[in-house]
Formats: structure tokens, C-alpha cells, sequence
């Protein structure tokens, strides 16, 4: 049968099933560990009072919607959709545009409320596992998604890429606040809210897997 199904797509091969599996079985690993990380980031933002922290927390939640859309795309005959991969592609980029609003109204709240982020353990140790395992991931389902012709897979990894770019920018806020820099988490928050509207956007219209 799946030789039956290449022959009717040629540009299915062999290689690229394998590829697919690959992006699939990625997005099940990946959703793994988001559980892990949104629970944990979630406690120390709340015990750090860090809006960009629990921000992350919640857009690994937002990840992990952009995973099961991945894994519901490679699975059974959505393998070789078309129709698919469209409708794949355009969950993803509303998986983007869930978390912008977000951020932006937890960080007028908590400018309003006077509220400060203060370093926890327990927040600097899960960003940083996030910083050094979210690009490893992200680069490798961005590779995945040019070669599968996948702009959700590539969102996907860029989803990934955003996350440590969010780890890199609370671990720096957390360490600039106790400097006196306070304002520096609220204006990361606004500006990654910035970055996932963009990212929306060019995979709504398919573009993710070509930059």
C-alpha cells in the first residue's frame, strides 16, 4: 500500500516518507517535552512574577498546538494531502497569532499592578535547558520542512527557534532586573509578541520554509 501511494505521487519517494516520519516522530518528542517545560515554566513565572516568563510557559502550550498539528499532518493518508499540508499551514499560523495578544495585555497588567520580575532557580534552569535543546530541534524541522515542501513543519521549527529566543531573552531580563533594568522583561514580552504576529503571518501565507 505505501508503495501504492508513492507510485501515485511521485514526488513522494522513499526518502521522502522517511523524512515525514522523521518531522512526525520530532513533533511527538517535542510535545513531550513542552509538557515538562510549559509546567515548570509556568511555577517560576508565577514565583518570579516575570511576564516574559510566563509568557514562554504559555507559548510552549502554543508549541505544542503547532506539534499535534505536525503530527496530525504526517499521520495515515494526510501523509500525501495536499489539501493537508494548506490546512496544516494555516493552523499553524493562528498557533502563532494565540500567544501575541497574550503577552500584551499581561504586560500592561502588570506595568499597572507595579509588579517586578525577581530570578528563581527553577526559572533559570528551565530556560536554559530550553535555550540549548529548542535550537537543535528547531533548525532540524526547519531542514525537514524545505525538503518535505512543508511550511507547517517549518513553522513548527520556527516555533522552536522563537522558544529559545524567549529563553535567551528572560534569562537576560531576569539578570538585567536585578541591576535596576525592570523595564527589560516587559519590552522582550512585547517584542517576541511582535515576532510571532510576523511569524503568523508568513505562514498563513506559506512562507515559513523559505527563510
Amino acid at each position: 500500500m505505501p508503495e501504492q501511494r508513492v507510485h501515485a505521487h511521485p514526488a513522494a519517494s522513499a526518502a521522502w516518507l522517511r523524512a515525514a516520519r522523521v518531522a512526525r516522530s520530532l513533533s511527538v518528542l517535542t510535545l513531550v517535552w513542552l509538557g515538562v517545560e510549559s509546567t515548570l515554566g509556568l511555577a517560576a513565572g508565577l514565583e518570579a512574577h516575570s511576564v516574559a516568563l510566563i509568557g514562554w510557559g504559555l507559548s510552549a502550550l502554543v508549541e505544542a498546538a503547532a506539534s499535534l498539528i505536525v503530527v496530525w499532518r504526517f499521520t495515515g493518508s494526510r501523509t500525501l494531502s495536499p489539501s493537508a499540508e494548506r490546512r496544516a499551514g494555516r493552523a499553524v499560523a493562528v498557533s502563532f497569532w494565540l500567544l501575541a495578544p497574550y503577552l500584551v495585555v499581561h504586560v500592561a497588567h502588570d506595568l499597572d499592578a507595579g509588579h517586578r520580575a525577581v530570578p528563581t532557580v527553577l526559572g533559570i534552569v528551565v530556560t536554559a535547558v530550553s535555550l540549548a535543546s529548542m535550537p537543535v530541534l528547531g533548525l532540524a524541522k526547519r531542514r525537514l520542512g524545505r525538503r518535505l515542501g512543508s511550511p507547517a513543519t517549518s513553522g513548527e521549527g520556527t516555533q522552536n527557534l522563537i522558544c529559545a529566543a524567549m529563553a535567551a531573552g528572560v534569562l537576560t531580563g531576569l539578570w538585567l532586573n536585578t541591576l535596576g533594568w525592570w523595564w527589560v522583561d516587559p519590552v522582550m514580552a512585547v517584542a517576541l509578541a511582535a515576532v510571532a504576529t510576523r511569524e503568523g503571518t508568513r505562514a498563513w501565507r506559506g512562507h515559513s520554509c523559505c527563510h
